[in-house]
């Protein structure tokens, strides 16, 4: 019987998603947990692998269950006993044989929270930027990035995936009402460490350092050197994944 689960967690004590040897992982912990419980071994597949300190406000997953699920709300209350308070477990529902957490989904959404203000209540989740933006002109850099579909210059290098390939549909920087920015990215699929390229780069721009048409030249060169720096994971969320 298979699973999807729907998540969020708060990843500054894990080191991305995937399991990984000599690191502590949200995977690992989870694949941990569901086997403690359902005492058999249980492996769990995500719709994305975030990296080292991301968090993630929903992230899916699916699981092979060995016999049908009798009562999902005791499994719940179980496995969010043991998982401890910086992941939660929302719901666990059955789904074809076939569904598959990471290929089936059409979209993923990250946001990225930004403040140019000082305060004591945004830290960890929000980036202090000490100098100013321009965000208008971030934003024009932003809506250009739909018109390309090779985003090799926002990739962490040496990664085995086939292509570099992904499909941008939206991005763009907003102010809420409490005065933090955000920047919200929606595609079809994301390299390693891309939205936190993205947004270094953007800053670059933000702060007149680069051009718009620069930072699209950054994009032609296919060149991780030439974009801006990786910013800080604590401020990076997978928002939602779509099916």
């Amino acid at each position: 019987m298979r699973y999807f689960m729907r998540l969020a967690y708060n990843g500054a004590c894990y080191h991305g998603w995937q399991v990984q040897p000599h690191a502590v992982t949200v995977q690992e912990c989870i694949e941990r947990a569901l086997t403690t419980v359902m005492r058999s071994p249980i492996a769990v597949t995500g719709a994305g692998r975030t990296d080292a300190g991301v968090n993630a406000a929903m992230m899916v997953a699916h699981f092979d269950a060995p016999a049908p699920i009798a009562d999902v709300g005791l499994l719940l209350r179980q496995l969010n006993s043991i998982l401890g308070r910086d992941i939660a477990i929302y719901d666990i529902y059955p789904v074809a044989p076939d569904a598959h957490a990471r290929f089936d989904a059409t979209s993923r959404t990250y946001k990225y929270f930004a403040t140019l203000t000082k305060s004591p209540f945004n830290y960890p989740f929000t980036w202090y930027c000490r100098t100013p933006l321009d965000f208008e002109l971030m934003n024009e850099a932003a809506r250009r990035m739909m018109d390309y579909t090779d985003f090799t210059s926002f990739s962490k290098l040496h990664t085995d995936v086939a292509t570099n390939n992904c499909r941008i549909t939206h991005a763009r920087w907003e102010r809420e009402q409490d005065g933090r920015w955000v920047f919200t990215v929606t595609a079809d699929r994301f390299l390693r460490n891309m939205v936190r390229a993205i947004v270094g780069t953007l800053v670059e721009v933000g702060r007149h350092h680069i051009t718009v048409e620069e930072f699209c030249k950054i994009i032609e060169k296919k060149d991780r050197c030439s974009a801006g720096t990786s910013m800080p994971g604590n401020a990076l969320f997978l928002w939602e994944v779509t099916y």
